[in-house]
């Protein structure tokens, strides 16, 4: 027990020291590639400590290894942006003058909820106060809002302060959510008019949102260029 208990401390400090040489302080700071070498390390990091027979060089050897890699790696892309590119990719708008990017959505393997719960992060609550946003090489979203709706001061003096609870979600790629309309107290007959004054079926609607006043937002669907 005693050597296992010796072997963890020592691994402990080996890792921890060598995140420290990869200058990250959150795993949400994480490229893509820095992160696969911290899962590797974990990984190998595992094998000396649940096998006393296992030499601790088995594990500390791959761990500079792989540190050592990273490092190559990073200053390599300090030098070349193609590279960069290769291995990290590159920021992604998903809005752009508050039109969703639907396509590019897609590509991203974005869904309308993580749009939504990524907004609510930011304390945006209205898909129509979105002007612009950007999917960052982590896979953070950061989004800008239009210019009304920038500062809560001016709002609150303009509209007398919030008087409804936000939006809510009530079509989403398509699919009705029935729960969230009859939350929100609007009947099939409400939603149905709103799709007629839009000349869209259900099935031609990206995202709809409304709040308890009757309130809505709809986006279509942007069909492929293939059909």
């Amino acid at each position: 027990m005693a050597v296992i208990l010796i072997r963890a401390c020592i691994l402990y400090v080996v890792i921890t020291f060598s995140l420290r040489l990869m200058g990250k302080r959150q795993l949400g700071e994480l490229q893509p590639s820095e992160l696969v070498v911290t899962i590797l390390i974990s990984n190998i990091a595992s094998i000396p400590v649940e096998d006393a027979s296992v030499p601790m060089l088995m594990g500390i050897v791959p761990i500079f290894t792989l540190v050592c890699l990273d490092v190559i790696v990073s200053a390599i892309m300090l030098r070349s942006a193609r590279f960069r590119r290769f291995i990290i990719g590159s920021p992604r708008i998903i809005i752009s003058g508050g039109v969703i990017q639907q396509q590019e959505m897609k590509r991203l393997r974005y869904t309308v909820d993580d749009l939504i719960e990524a907004m609510r992060e930011q304390q945006i609550f209205d898909i129509s106060e979105v002007y612009y946003a950007i999917v960052e090489t982590t896979g953070k979203i950061h989004f800008l809002q239009k210019t009304d709706y920038q500062s809560a001061t001016r709002a609150d003096v303009d509209k007398g302060g919030s008087t409804t609870d936000p939006p809510s979600v009530i079509i989403r790629d398509g699919i009705q959510d029935t729960e969230q309309l009859g939350m929100l107290g609007l009947g099939q007959g409400w939603l149905q008019q709103k799709l007629r004054e839009n000349n869209v079926g259900m099935k031609d609607v990206f995202l709809m949102t409304a709040d308890k006043n009757g309130s809505a937002t709809l986006i279509k669907r942007e069909r492929s260029k293939s059909g």
